[in-house]
């Protein structure tokens, strides 16, 4: 009999426990500090890495506590990346707020983010676990080379498919693996287990990354909550647009080029992606890589668990927000 799921209702308890574990983490005597991190904690976010350590865990027989701490290790970096993240790009808003270092100022914002990194290290150091310390530093060399390299990419002007793929990983994927893969080093389970939880991680983040990529071109404003062509006005090749450079159409290369600074430069790059098939293509490729997660997940045997993890997957391809 086949098991069915409604994705977070199995570790509803664990995903409560969780924010209040987070909280705790967070807190901070420093009002700025913990203006900061509160507002975090109460915007909340999708909290997909969490449920993936979670859904882990349920899946291994792992312990729900070693599955929290786990979660708050990876939880703790990605937050970090994100105060970052939106410094780097001139961010205006993180999930409907003013950005930090709008409100705060750079060295706030990037030291609130090293507060993060400070308390996943203790997290880490409380574990004890040699093999997780060392994914987690690997992780977060990867999500700095991802990042460096978009940067490095936008500057040269010189995208393609295999460097885009790079920087997907490093953005987002490694910290879905990471999120997965932590967990399995506390089950004891055998090494072709913890691989096709990487596995699932990698393929599944990169097609969260390419959705969120091609919402952030073709999404609906009044769904995503911010204007549309962030990308393309930072530089940054996205799926469907390096389909249509790949395609050698002139007048993408062209909107491309001048970081869509025209008047009607996203609207027309916009038809083009519909016109030359980027569309499809894009969606097309988000779903190899879901059909690869979820051929990772055949290792295990069927469970509750694991159709969530499935049906997490599945929603990437209808994802609108």
């Amino acid at each position: 009999m086949p098991y069915t799921c409604s994705v977070f209702e199995i570790i509803q308890a664990e995903l409560a426990s969780f924010g209040n574990r987070l909280a705790k983490e967070l807190h901070s005597d420093v009002d700025f500090i913990k203006e900061i991190n509160e507002s975090l904690v109460s915007a909340g976010g999708k909290r997909l890495r969490p449920s993936l350590s979670l859904l882990a865990g349920k899946l291994l027989g792992v312990s729900s506590e070693t599955s929290i701490q786990v979660a708050l290790t990876v939880e703790l970096t990605h937050s970090a990346t994100l105060l970052h993240d939106d410094l780097i790009d001139n961010a205006e808003t993180r999930r409907g707020l003013e950005s930090a270092f709008r409100r705060y100022g750079n060295v706030v914002s990037v030291m609130s983010g090293d507060f993060m990194l400070a308390r996943a290290l203790g997290l880490l150091a409380k574990l004890s676990h040699s093999g997780f310390t060392r994914l987690m530093s690997e992780t977060a060399t990867q999500i700095c080379e991802g990042e460096v390299l978009q940067l490095q990419m936008a500057s040269q002007e010189s995208w393609d498919f295999d460097l885009y793929r790079r920087v997907i990983e490093g953005k987002t994927a490694v910290l879905f693996a990471a999120a997965l893969e932590g967990v399995g080093l506390f089950s004891g389970r055998p090494v072709q287990e913890l691989e096709a939880l990487r596995s699932f991680g990698m393929c599944y983040g990169r097609a969260f990354q390419m959705r969120d990529d091609y919402l952030d071109l073709m999404g609906d404003e009044s769904l995503i909550g911010k204007p549309v062509g962030g990308d393309l006005r930072e530089g940054n090749g996205t799926f469907p647009v390096l389909w249509l450079l790949a395609g050698g159409v002139k007048e993408a290369q062209a909107i491309f080029g001048r970081r869509a600074s025209k008047n009607g430069d996203i609207r027309r790059m916009i038809e083009l992606v519909r016109c030359h098939g980027g569309d499809k293509a894009t969606k097309d490729q988000i779903a190899k890589d879901i059909s690869k997660a979820k051929k990772a997940l055949s290792t295990f045997e069927s469970s509750e668990a694991r159709a969530c993890l499935t049906q997490l997957a599945d929603l990437e391809i209808s994802r609108v927000a």
